[in-house]
């Protein structure tokens, strides 16, 4: 069954059974009937795209090629990693805003909110592109140093933390480019309209690790695991696992509700650079995630965030109508993100 929907070029077109919606309205897309190019498919998940970004800037993405087996991996290389006393992560210590470790309380997302949030309950790993990285050297990550290869139970050891995240950032950063093309065909632009933006893009994967209530004591009065906010780039894929302390979405129809989960779906959402690009006809995919779990206190969970934001030094200027709505002043992708990032940092 379908109904009557239109594009931004004003062209009526029909959803299909392709797509499927959960109770709060995201919906989950399929990725391999846009790679099939069948036209009517296409503009189908375009429209649904757009539909979806303008009322709470998330979708879920099936078909998108990411076997299990690889973000299984980094989660237990991590997990061997983070559950070390701090004194053995310190040596990895980076700085705010950069890449390595970072441990408790570091951050408060709800601060770029204006929110006087305590500190979230997250650690986390972050690895990004050398300065002058080139397109053959996807594997030239900063930091430079890296944990040791762990150990399983002490018998045989874990594929390392590095080897495993180069195999995945090279995926992310190409299926991130491959959403772009989709956005913008969900804006009726050309194809390259995003990426064209990308050719040495800025993007950071980030390893949130959530500890478990045992490790974190009983959260204080509005803390959070991460709190709410919206992201700062173009698009963020996260690989997340389900659990009582997890993943909420904001909606205005909705309030705040449990994100839609299956296991074999990323889940994606665009940030704030998006929206000023969009004129604000599509809306930062607002999120937190919840305080560990009281009845649950053995719960950890861990996340890979992959941000991808644009050339540094591209220049978001905001589509005029009909698309846009609204006119923001430019702005310069990576100083923006980092002037966002710094409203966030506590240490």
């Amino acid at each position: 069954m379908g109904t009557s929907t239109s594009t931004p070029a004003g062209t009526s077109t029909s959803t299909s059974t392709s797509t499927s919606a959960s109770t709060s309205g995201i919906p989950t897309i399929d990725l391999c009937l846009w790679r099939a190019g069948c036209p009517q498919a296409r503009d189908r998940l375009a429209t649904t795209v757009d539909r979806a970004l303008q009322q709470s800037g998330f979708l879920m993405v099936t078909g998108h090629g990411i076997h299990g087996g690889l973000p299984d991996g980094i989660r237990d290389a991590a997990r061997a990693f983070f559950r070390q006393p701090a004194e053995a992560k310190m040596p990895f210590l980076g700085d705010i805003g950069q890449y390595g470790w970072s441990g408790a309380q570091a951050v408060a997302a709800g601060r770029a909110e204006s929110a006087e949030t305590p500190p979230d309950l997250v650690e986390t790993w972050s690895v990004g592109p050398c300065p002058h990285h080139t397109e053959a050297g996807h594997d030239h990550f900063l930091p430079t140093s890296w944990p040791p290869r762990p150990h399983s139970s002490g018998l045989s050891p874990l594929p390392s933390l590095h080897c495993l995240i180069a195999d995945y950032t090279h995926r992310m950063r190409a299926l991130a480019d491959e959403l772009l093309q989709l956005l913008a065909a969900a804006l009726c632009r050309p194809l390259d309209f995003f990426t064209r933006h990308t050719t040495r893009p800025d993007w950071t994967l980030t390893l949130n690790w959530y500890p478990a209530i045992t490790v974190t004591g009983a959260p204080e009065p509005g803390q959070f695991r991460v709190g709410p906010h919206t992201d700062f780039g173009t698009v963020t894929i996260l690989d997340r696992q389900q659990g009582k302390g997890g993943l909420q979405i904001h909606t205005e129809e909705y309030g705040w509700q449990d994100a839609p989960y299956t296991p074999e779906a990323l889940t994606v959402n665009i940030g704030d650079l998006m929206a000023r690009w969009t004129g604000d006809r599509w809306r930062a995919g607002r999120h937190r995630v919840l305080a560990p779990p009281l009845d649950a206190p053995s719960e950890e969970l861990t996340s890979l965030v992959y941000f991808y934001d644009c050339d540094p030094h591209t220049l978001v200027e905001s589509l005029p109508a009909p698309i846009g709505r609204v006119s923001h002043p430019p702005v310069t992708a990576r100083s923006y993100v980092r002037s966002k990032v710094a409203e966030i940092t506590l240490t």
